[in-house]
């Protein structure tokens, strides 16, 4: 049977950000709305509002990668079932809620480096926003809207 979307996001709340405490966890689903949201670019053409093809989109998200650097990957969303905090923080960003911080970024990476470089991803299409717990959050700039 297939999840829900509040089960699917509070899946991958929990493999994404599970560590990063309620700020962390609400920025990463607060990315993932954007992209549910946005009306141009990448994700809007891609995505078309669906949640669901937001999440499965491939090379998106590590926790729905069966297999990481040609290993077995521990940490997915079907090996990690959520808690009540990843449902109430899905609900809270199924609600139209979102971490104001994170404006409207539509990714994050940790760079396992004190620092966050300025642009990401690698064709420059995301600018530094900010940074919550360990990771780096970037909104898009006017490329990515040709993307």
């Amino acid at each position: 049977m297939a999840y829900s979307d509040r089960e699917l996001l509070a899946r991958i709340i929990k493999c994404e950000a599970g560590g990063e405490g309620d700020n962390g966890m609400k920025a990463v689903a607060t990315v993932i709305m954007n992209r549910k949201r946005i009306p141009y670019g990448e994700y809007h053409r891609i995505g078309q509002g669906d949640i669901r093809k937001i999440i499965y989109q491939k090379g998106q998200f590590d926790c729905v990668r069966s297999v990481l650097g040609g290993k077995a990957n521990p940490q997915t969303i079907w090996a990690n079932p959520p808690e009540q905090v990843h449902y109430n923080i899905a609900d809270w960003a199924l609600s139209g809620n979102r971490l104001f911080t994170v404006g409207y970024s539509l990714w994050y990476f940790n760079p396992f480096k004190p620092t966050c470089p300025y642009t990401f991803p690698r064709n420059g299409t995301g600018r530094f926003q900010v940074k919550v717990g360990q990771h780096c959050f970037y909104n898009p700039t006017e490329l990515y809207a040709k993307t």
